[in-house]
């Protein structure tokens, strides 16, 4: 398996991101991320933050699945999640003493608000730098995020570029290049291969033909995530804390601006595959079933001769 670039250079990193014929992830080495290394214990997050109500996934299996939904969502003060995440046993518990917490920060209004770190914990928002490898006007959103120890998501991809500050804890890492979607299973922008180290091959035959791009995340670490690269991240032994920095790469009339989360397709795909829903519909309410099959399998043709010429050129 191949591993994820390394470097300990910010210009090199910066080359990386801006550079059309390169954007492939690395891990950013030494580079300063402020003082939230050193004070973000669970006691000093739990003091700054307090009783905030936040929203959480709750799991008894480690391996958490966003398509199955294996978990539960539930409300906690933050110092209580916090003391909860960093123990492997809890007294009081949800589901079952030995369950997994994964927190996501989420705008104050659900509805209405992007996650943003400066406006929803302010009290800690000045101890973290983030890596200089966008510009202010294409922020997006900056995500707050704690785990419990050996707790896995789900594999999936973003629309928007981001970088993953690691503060606390180590993760394993294995990422997909965009191209192998064919090979992942996809289901919206999620994989239905739960177990993604050790697949279920008689299931998932087509996962073999992945490349696996695997690394490790130590605390100070920041990991560029190039849009639609797939990723899955593991918590290891002891529980994680980091921050996702998120950032618009293209045009900002191509994402979806009722996107709170940055994880809708863009807008020229959302409209494409709707007129394209919307035309086999058509063809499935006018033609006799033999039509109909013939037709869409004509199109799935058209598509993979469509891809064969674009990689051609490309």
């Amino acid at each position: 398996m191949p591993t994820i670039y390394e470097t300990d250079s910010l210009d090199e990193a910066l080359n990386i991101v801006q550079d059309e014929n390169k954007r492939y992830p690395f891990i950013l080495h030494k580079f300063d991320i402020g003082s939230c290394q050193e004070k973000w214990t669970s006691d000093y997050l739990a003091s700054k933050i307090g009783s905030k109500p936040v929203r959480i996934h709750v799991s008894q299996d480690s391996m958490m699945d966003f398509v199955r939904k294996n978990f539960t969502y539930e409300t906690l003060p933050f110092n209580k999640l916090i003391h909860r995440c960093e123990q492997t046993i809890n007294d009081e518990y949800f589901l079952a003493s030995h369950e997994r917490y994964y927190f996501r920060a989420l705008g104050d209004n659900q509805r209405t608000d992007i996650a943003n770190i400066e406006k929803h914990f302010p009290s800690i928002a000045n101890d973290i730098k983030y890596p200089p490898l966008f510009s202010s006007e294409n922020f997006f959103s900056s995500v707050f995020r704690i785990s419990s120890a050996n707790t896995q998501l789900w594999t999936h991809y973003d629309i928007m570029d981001n970088i993953l500050i690691q503060v606390h804890g180590t993760k394993r890492l294995i990422m997909f290049q965009p191209s192998d979607i064919d090979y992942l299973y996809i289901d919206g922008d999620k994989s239905l291969i739960n177990n993604i180290e050790e697949p279920d091959f008689e299931t998932y035959p087509l996962v073999r033909q992945a490349t696996y791009y695997t690394g490790i995340l130590q605390p100070g670490d920041c990991l560029f995530i190039p849009a639609l690269w797939f990723h899955n991240v593991k918590s290891l032994d002891t529980y994680a804390i980091s921050v996702n920095v998120f950032w618009r790469h293209l045009n900002i009339d191509f994402y979806e601006p009722k996107d709170l989360y940055g994880n809708k397709d863009v807008v020229p795909f959302s409209r494409t595959i709707g007129q394209l829903a919307k035309s086999l519909n058509e063809l499935d309410k006018q033609l006799p079933s033999v039509y109909v099959d013939f037709y869409v399998r004509r199109l799935r043709c058209y598509l993979d001769n469509y891809i064969k010429e674009y990689e051609k050129k490309n």
